[in-house]
């Protein structure tokens, strides 16, 4: 595996981790910035929304540059983002520096998982995806409790700075890992980045990569109050249940990375299948607690595990450039709002297992719209395709 999917990794954690730092500092920036928690909550919106629409906006605009340079480029947006909210004094200073760091981390990912793809060989591209998102994982394992720990110790603002640093080092190693790479659009220019978009079994990707998001997030965001006040765990508990669903996210992750490049509809249709069944089990018998842990790790294995699968799914559909790879991230981003907004929405109408049957709904609905190319596959077998403009570079220049 090239090194610089390692560095990229890297990259990706820096990024997650600061995703995910607000929600574990909530009342201690609430005080710091005089504003409310339901507000600090909101800091958690605007990054996601940021991510959804900025990203791919931000992606076409350093289209034309060489993609190390756009990694440099991105880390400098990243970087300010990070230092405006370790300085911020007022909540709008923070919310814009949310949005700046939300919009350069989904563009972030967009032209890391293209250069995945540039620098392995087809049947790889499932693992060194996997690789990547590494990060991701183990910046909802580590990431997001150290970062709490840093700020709870040290207060909010040193976890950010912790982030800063941790910035500052991910850009210190992309020269030396990731090789020079031409620019980012392709040949034809900004129209044939678009006219991929027109293909309908691409649309349909995406609306399974929501689905499947969408099912694990409308369970993951509410699991505290579920394992507390419908399992009756102590809330001490909680934590070490948390970083077990964490675990199990890495172990699932590796194993879906292994699969992808040769299966990546079947890897989609028997996690969907599964999650469905584990969120069903999760939503019937949460009361029990050796039940309801069970059905939680598996979830937590065959949930946002299935990134490499929906990653390679969707480059064989359209292309791995950075433009459809962001767009992809949008839409999965747009899973984790519809997850966790129906799911409050079903918490204050129905009780804390609706996010449970809600995540199950949007399983099967992601498995219906896997049907199209489940049939059309029985006609012709799955088989690993490169895209022309993506083959991959020589041995020496990949290392």
């Amino acid at each position: 595996m090239p090194r610089a999917v390692y560095v990229l990794a890297l990259g990706i954690f820096t990024m997650v981790t600061s995703e995910f730092v607000v929600a574990g500092l909530m009342p201690q920036m609430a005080e710091g910035l005089d504003a409310t928690v339901p507000e600090i909550g909101y800091l958690i919106t605007a990054f996601a929304l940021a991510m959804a629409f900025g990203g791919p906006l931000l992606t076409v605009a350093v289209l034309r540059l060489p993609q190390r340079r756009v990694l440099m480029a991105l880390f400098a947006v990243f970087l300010a983002g990070n230092v405006l909210a370790a300085t911020a004094t007022t909540y709008t200073a923070m919310l814009l520096a949310r949005i700046v760091t939300g919009t350069a981390s989904q563009a972030f990912f967009g032209v890391a998982l293209s250069i995945c793809a540039q620098l392995t060989r087809p049947e790889e591209r499932g693992r060194a995806t996997s690789v990547a998102l590494s990060g991701l994982m183990l910046g909802t394992l580590l990431g997001m409790p150290l970062s709490t720990l840093i700020g709870e110790h040290l207060g909010w603002r040193a976890a950010f700075w912790a982030i800063t640093a941790l910035t500052v080092a991910a850009a210190l190693c992309t020269p030396a890992g990731v090789p020079r790479l031409g620019r980012a659009e392709s040949g034809g220019g900004f129209r044939q980045e678009l006219a991929v978009f027109r293909h309908p079994r691409l649309w349909l990707a995406l609306a399974t990569s929501t689905c499947v998001i969408g099912a694990t997030f409308s369970a993951f965001s509410y699991l505290n109050p579920v394992l507390t006040e419908v399992t009756g765990f102590a809330g001490g508990t909680v934590p070490a249940l948390l970083i077990a669903y964490g675990a199990a996210t890495v172990i699932g992750n590796h194993v879906v990375g292994r699969l992808a490049d040769r299966y990546a509809l079947n890897v989609l249709a028997a996690g969907l299948a599964l999650n469905l069944f584990f969120l069903t089990g999760f939503a019937l018998l949460a009361q029990l607690a050796v039940p309801a842990v069970v059905f939680m790790l598996g979830i937590g294995l065959v949930g946002v595990t299935m990134n490499p699968a929906m990653v390679t799914r969707v480059q064989r559909i359209a292309n791995a450039r950075p433009l459809v790879n962001s767009v992809h991230s949008s839409f999965i981003t747009l899973g984790v709002g519809i997850g966790s907004s129906l799911g409050g929405a079903g918490v204050a109408r129905f009780g804390l297992r609706a996010p449970l049957w809600l995540g199950a709904a949007l399983a099967a609905l992601g498995v219906l719209s896997l049907l199209p190319d489940l049939i059309a596959r029985r006609r012709t077998p799955e088989l690993p395709s490169p895209a022309p403009e993506l083959m991959p570079l020589s041995p020496r220049s990949a290392r």
